[in-house]
């Protein structure tokens, strides 16, 4: 019986045991990417008094930096029964954030915004990088449990713009109206009067920087994502147990071409490490 047993898990274990189609959810942080900041706030609209021809308000904009390790996730589905080659198909999220700001005068206002055609609510800015990778990898059969594979493939890559002062730039619009209104009141010449009117230019500009900041929210929904196309190479391999209907997998990927912002030094380097169903 004992002898019978231990054939039978011989046996098992050295047949392959690699499934027709699998599904996988999996960790994918990406390296190397780099966002160059814009830390001195920069004009992006003044209203000169127009008594004196002098700046009387304006409206700054600057925005941070990122660097490193952009997190990340994603879903992989792997087809196996194909004759000497396997096909994955791959889609691909990450994102890292930055800080940006508006200024009224000296009064800072800090940006958060919604990017339209991703995952993400109204938060701080985010350079978001989105690729679909359909890859071809000849496997290596030999072992039974673990299968190392290498390929590479096509990508097809969706990325946002980056929160810049041109991009502010193009949607003061009304705005320099409400800011040309401020700069054109009276100043009171009543002492008792004097820290009211003040008091009310304060609210008035504030009003007006959140309006700016609405523009730039409602713009930045509309304006979509970046498309282009590129390629990657990888390696990894799979492991999966004979019977259980699960495998692990691990991938490193290199991609090349894509469009992106002039601001963004595209990484392209990234790994995937999942679990998922295998059928």
């Amino acid at each position: 019986m004992n002898l019978k047993v231990l054939a039978a898990a011989a046996a098992l274990c050295v047949s392959q045991s690699f499934a027709i189609i699998g599904l996988g959810f999996h960790y994918a942080p990406g390296f190397g990417t780099k966002l160059k900041g814009a830390p001195d706030p920069a004009p992006v609209a003044t209203i000169n008094d127009p008594l004196t021809g002098e700046p009387a308000t304006s409206i700054n904009f600057n925005h941070g930096d990122f660097s490193g390790t952009m997190q990340g996730f994603g879903v992989k589905l792997w087809v196996d029964i194909l004759p000497i080659i396997d096909v994955e198909a791959t889609m691909n999220i990450q994102f890292g954030s930055y800080d940006a700001s508006l200024w009224v005068e000296d009064k800072e206002i800090p940006l958060e915004i919604e990017l339209g055609g991703t995952p993400f609510g109204k938060a701080n800015p985010k350079f978001v990088a989105m690729n679909g990778d359909l890859s071809i990898t000849y496997p290596f059969t030999m072992l039974p449990i673990i299968r190392p594979y290498i390929g590479g493939g096509v990508t097809y890559y969706l990325n946002t713009f980056v929160l810049n002062q041109g991009f502010v730039s193009g949607v003061v619009g009304d705005v320099a109206d409400d800011l040309m209104q401020i700069a054109n009141s009276e100043m009171p010449t009543d002492p008792a009067m004097l820290e009211a009117w003040q008091q009310e230019q304060m609210n008035r500009l504030q009003d007006a920087g959140e309006k700016l900041k609405q523009n730039v929210q409602d713009k930045a929904v509309d304006e979509g994502l970046k498309t282009s196309i590129g390629g990657h190479l990888l390696v990894g391999m799979r492991a999966k147990l004979p019977i259980i209907p699960v495998a692990a997998y691990a991938n490193y990927k290199f991609y090349f071409g894509g469009d992106f912002a002039d601001e963004i030094d595209f990484g392209r380097h990234a790994v995937e490490i999942g679990v998922g169903l295998a059928i």
